[in-house]
């Protein structure tokens, strides 16, 4: 996994993790599933790029 994908990586779950905070302050359920669908997709990103790490190896 490159460095530039684990930064992109973790730059969707932060953000995802963001969105998901105000949703649940501003009680907005739609921002929070916003928030946790964009964190899924960090943690799947950093699925995908271990996978290709390994077949690498």
């Amino acid at each position: 996994m490159s460095a530039q994908d684990k930064i992109k990586a973790a730059a969707e779950k932060v953000a995802g993790k963001a969105k998901e905070t105000v949703g649940h302050v501003m009680n907005d359920d739609k921002l929070v599933a916003e928030g946790k669908a964009e964190q899924a997709k960090g943690e799947i990103r950093d699925a995908a790029e271990g996978v290709k790490d390994a077949f690498k190896k």
